[in-house]
């Protein structure tokens, strides 16, 4: 049987990162038969076609807003291509967004506001469900509040709520609360379609590759510098939980392209 195509689109532009890695790595482990191309669409401008059936498009450095660059006009011209080609086709392709490419989207189709944070926000936070994100076939195996790594200086505030309408979208998770904070809680994960899912935090994440984060001398000075030794101390701590971001790492993007492989393949190791 044909194996499930997935494209990875690495909008890292060459910057050090643990997420391409982990991507890979669930990929690798699905239960169903895979190929998979890497595309570096920021350091090399490479964007694929629609002849891919999965396509996951990772985080990266800077302004999820800008405008004007080659690669950018690409990338989105490819997320408008699968979103057309979802309404006219019963042959599907399905998109996970993480973080810079969700921000980019949620820019490009303006359903909220993108802007940047008044301080960055780094570490294994609390992610809430909406109500609709509770029966969320990615969500409703894993509690309320559930944990994931959380590495930006943008957010994601203000949705339009007629234009989530208009697409059919729906927002499926907010950021911590924080009642000693006067600010509005900002979007975490948004369902753009049945085949589109989107996250702000890093569901990729996992333990090998925080630990690596955190070990590196100037990280962790970084992280005390700006959040206290108490809070470098909790974030190791936390790596350890196995409810925590190993439980997101296991849960959610191995989850979703199950989902995906099932209404692609008749695949019996793959159950809805």
């Amino acid at each position: 049987m044909k194996p499930v195509s997935i494209a990875i689109l690495d909008l890292y532009c060459n910057h050090p990162n643990q997420g391409m890695r982990c991507i890979k790595h669930i990929v690798d482990e699905q239960l169903f038969p895979v190929t998979w191309q890497v595309f570096d669409v920021r350091g090399k401008n490479e964007v694929p076609g629609l002849d891919f059936d999965i396509y996951i498009s990772s985080g990266g450095p800077g302004d999820p807003t800008i405008t004007g660059e080659k690669w950018v006009d690409d990338f989105l011209s490819l997320i408008d291509n699968i979103a057309t080609h979802n309404k006219n086709s019963a042959d599907k392709k399905f998109l996970f967004l993480i973080c810079h490419s969700f921000q980019m989207v949620c820019n490009h189709w303006k359903i909220a506001n993108v802007c940047m944070r008044k301080s960055p926000a780094f570490g294994i936070f609390p992610v809430h469900k909406t109500e609709e994100g509770k029966n969320d076939p990615l969500f409703k195996n894993l509690p309320d509040p559930f944990y994931a790594v959380d590495s930006r200086d943008w957010q994601i505030i203000s949705p339009d709520n007629n234009k989530l309408k208009m697409l059919g979208a729906e927002i499926m998770a907010l950021e911590k609360i924080r009642p000693h904070v006067d600010l509005e809680r900002a979007v975490m994960s948004i369902r753009f379609s049945p085949e589109i899912f989107g996250t702000q935090f890093h569901p990729e994440a996992d333990v090998i590759g925080m630990k690596f984060y955190f070990g590196q001398e100037e990280k962790k000075q970084r992280i005390i510098a700006n959040h206290g030794e108490g809070k470098y101390e909790e974030m190791i701590a936390g790596l350890m939980d196995k409810d925590r971001i190993l439980l997101t790492h296991q849960t959610i993007i191995p989850e979703f392209l199950k989902q995906a492989a099932y209404h692609l393949r008749d695949f019996k190791t793959v159950t809805p």
